[in-house]
C-alpha cells in the first residue's frame, strides 16, 4: 500500500527522492482518519546490534517528524525501531540498500 522509504548508508535524513513517499501516507491518513500508522525503522546488517537499534529508531523519528510537519497529529503516529533485526547478512549492496528504510505499517485507533 504505502512504500518504503529508504535511506543512504549510515543516514537518517529523508532524501529529497523519498519525500513522495511520505506525502501519499499523509494523504492516506487523511483518507483513513480513524487509523494511525507505527513507523518502523532498519538497517543493513552492518553495524553492532546497538548502533543500528539507534539509527533505526532515527530514521524513523525523521519519517515522523516530517509526517508531523506536513500536519500529521503525533498522537497518530508511532514509531519502533527494528535495527538489523530483518537485514540479510552478508548480502550484495542491493539487498543491503533494501534494508536501509522505513517502513509504514497500518494500525488501528
Amino acid at each position: 500500500l504505502l512504500q518504503p522509504v529508504y535511506f543512504d548508508f549510515d543516514r537518517s535524513a529523508v532524501a529529497e527522492k523519498e519525500r513522495p513517499k511520505i506525502e501519499a501516507a499523509v494523504a492516506w491518513l487523511k483518507q483513513n482518519a480513524d487509523k494511525r500508522m507505527l513507523l518502523e525503522g532498519h538497517c543493513d546488517w552492518r553495524g553492532t546490534a546497538e548502533y543500528n537499534l539507534g539509527l533505526g529508531d532515527r530514521r524513523a523519528n525523521a519519517v515522523r517528524k516530517f509526517l508531523e510537519s506536513l500536519g500529521v497529529d503525533a498522537k497518530r503516529l508511532e514509531i519502533i525501531s527494528k535495527g538489523d533485526i530483518d537485514a540479510k547478512e552478508g548480502g550484495a549492496e542491493a539487498d543491503m540498500a533494501k534494508d536501509r528504510r522505513a517502513d509504514f505499517v497500518i494500525l488501528k485507533k
